[in-house]
């Protein structure tokens, strides 16, 4: 997150070196800007105007807006709408944004107005002015590139910003989330084979349960991993509908015939992605829907991973006074004043980040809720929302299994002790002696403090070699998963 609320970055954009200050104008008069900057007076005054917290609108979010621009000004050019040396140099403007070249040119809060005008205006000012150095003119003169008249032609805020929403949300899922959870998933699903064949016992209510193995309790784990990733397969598609086209209110009003259609297909084009136009703008532009659903499905891995967590650093409590079937990596002194004391740091930071993305998805979920007539004004809430949740899912689930899964242990001395002494391996004898003698024996053991083989001969209730015969915990846990 970039910190502060007016100031300037300090490293210069490209082939700037000017210092002071420039006059530059818009609709509402004339204002200055740092000389050294490409912005422009619209972006001058949301600096001004929406000083609030620290918050700055997603890198992520200028980049898909690049591909917006580039694509706009692509089109215009074949249609003859924009001349080739003005289309040129927006392209090349727009690459470099695309690029990351112009980061420092964005610096506007995610506190905007809801249909995020400033940020669009932002991206045009940005464009015109680099474009307008391009091409060898004065930067903020708005000769021979303007901001609206050629970076904007045929577009709108309320079609391009939801456009960029859906590319941007589409570019952090595959390059942030899925390579990072994906391998996660994968050693997860390597350390249950690994352990496939030792046994275990399982617990339901926090109590001792019938055995399983190691193995099948991870593959469970995998499967939690794998369905929540196909929930959000499952909402991919409402993204690649795009809003482009539509402008103000979804009539098209100032756009080229079929323009959402050619946007649609230029934009699959240099990206790779199979978009569309949507088939109803008014519906793309009035509503959020499917960034809602994709936050949905955000929320859906957000629980598989505090789920399994949490089993985690449970299974790895102790070392000595807890379960301790689980010897997690040792990542860092984990106490200032217990000397040797480690904790499963990892396995916290997780369920940390999965809270914080159940709320980003109660915030996403309200907001969607809020569009009125033509319009969903709380566009920069859920778009920041989102692209926090993907980067934090990501990045948390790169760490979790770098420093915590990967190097991952069982003890199985502790595990093996643990299924000697359950008591619910009782379970077995039901269907030889009948539930309610197998529960007197389980009550027998408690009380006396013996073990559940003591307990079942001195019932009398079945002999030794009987119970050896029905109690094998080998046997107990099934065929795994099919």
């Amino acid at each position: 997150m970039r910190e502060g609320k007016t100031a300037a970055p300090v490293v210069p954009p490209i082939g700037i070196e000017a210092s002071g200050v420039r006059s530059e104008s818009d609709s509402l008069g004339s204002i200055d800007v740092p000389a050294m900057r490409y912005w422009g007076a619209q972006t001058q005054r949301s600096l001004v105007h929406f000083g609030i917290g620290e918050q700055r609108m997603s890198l992520r979010l200028y980049h898909a807006y690049g591909y917006v621009k580039k694509a706009a000004a692509l089109l215009h050019q074949a249609s003859g709408r924009l001349d080739a040396r003005r289309a040129g140099a927006i392209v090349q403007a727009a690459d470099e944004v695309i690029a990351g070249l112009l980061d420092e040119e964005f610096v506007l809060p995610v506190w905007q107005s809801g249909s995020g005008t400033q940020t669009h205006m932002n991206v045009n000012e940005v464009l015109a002015n680099r474009a307008t150095q391009i091409l060898g003119g004065v930067i903020g003169s708005r000769d021979p590139v303007h901001p609206n008249d050629h970076v904007n032609l045929g577009q709108s805020t309320n079609d391009t910003f939801p456009t960029a929403m859906h590319l941007a949300t589409l570019l952090a899922i595959d390059q942030e989330l899925l390579p990072r959870v994906e391998a996660l998933v994968r050693c997860i699903e390597h350390k249950a084979a690994q352990w496939m064949d030792v046994v275990k016992i399982g617990r339901t209510h926090l109590q001792d349960a019938t055995p399983l193995t190691v193995g099948q309790e991870w593959s469970g784990y995998a499967h939690q991993i794998r369905d929540a990733l196909r929930g959000l397969e499952s909402a991919r598609p409402g993204l690649l509908e795009l809003a482009a086209g539509g402008t103000a209110v979804g009539t098209g009003l100032n756009a080229p015939a079929h323009f959402g259609r050619d946007m649609a297909a230029k934009l699959a084009e240099l990206t790779g992605m199979p978009f569309v136009s949507a088939p109803n703008k008014f519906a793309a532009q009035a509503s959020l829907d499917a960034m809602v659903r994709v936050m949905g499905a955000l929320r859906g891995l957000a629980v598989a991973l505090m789920k399994i967590a949490n089993d985690m650093r449970w299974l790895a409590s102790g070392p000595r006074c807890g379960l301790g079937e689980l010897i997690l990596p040792a990542q860092e002194p984990g106490s200032s004043i217990m000397p040797g004391k480690v904790n499963p740091s990892q396995c916290e930071v997780m369920v940390m980040v999965c809270i914080q993305v159940i709320g980003l998805d109660n915030a996403v979920a309200f907001a969607g809720s809020q569009g009125n007539f033509e319009l969903n004004a709380m566009r920069p809430i859920i778009i920041d929302n989102v692209l926090q949740a993907l980067r934090m899912l990501g990045d948390a689930s790169e760490k979790f299994h770098e420093y915590s899964v990967q190097g991952t242990e069982i003890d199985r001395a502790r595990i093996e002790a643990f299924v000697g002494q359950s008591l619910m391996l009782v379970t077995a004898l039901a269907p030889v002696i009948g539930y309610d003698r197998a529960a007197s024996i389980a009550h027998l053991a408690r009380e006396q403090g013996l073990s559940l083989r003591e307990a079942a001969l001195r019932s009398g209730l079945i002999d030794a070699q009987g119970f050896d015969a029905a109690v094998r915990p080998e046997t107990m846990v099934g065929r795994g998963p099919s």
